[in-house]
């Protein structure tokens, strides 16, 4: 990917990193920001997969990091008013955008850094 190609993407992922934080704190369940800091990092538990194998370890770690389930989640708690549902799909979204915006990407089984975004 060229230099361009990466800064594009890298702007578009914290545009959409800026404006799922800001919906985010619309859904904020009253929680305080230090809470939120914490809950913002915490899908980086799914690297905890990697200890089985890699396989493994891509499978739990995309299942924390793609965004279409954080889609999912935040149509489940809009559809069904529950907002605890919706702030952790966009907590997920947010958190995926902004991973995407430093170059991690969803992996593959083969090896940690091996990416959808290319090698890392």
């Amino acid at each position: 990917m060229n230099k361009k190609m990466s800064l594009s993407i890298q702007m578009e992922e914290a545009a959409i990193t800026v404006f799922s934080i800001y919906f985010l704190s619309q859904y904020s369940l009253g929680l305080s920001l230090w809470v939120w800091i914490l809950l913002f990092f915490s899908p980086d538990i799914s690297m905890l997969g990697y200890l089985f194998n890699t396989k493994r370890g891509a499978v739990i770690y995309n299942l924390f990091h793609h965004r279409g389930i954080a889609l999912i989640l935040i149509g489940i708690g809009f559809f069904s008013q529950q907002e605890i549902w919706t702030s952790i799909g966009i907590l997920l979204f947010a958190h995926a955008s902004f991973d995407r915006m430093l170059g991690f990407g969803l992996k593959y089984n083969n090896a940690f850094k091996h990416t959808h975004l290319g090698t890392m």
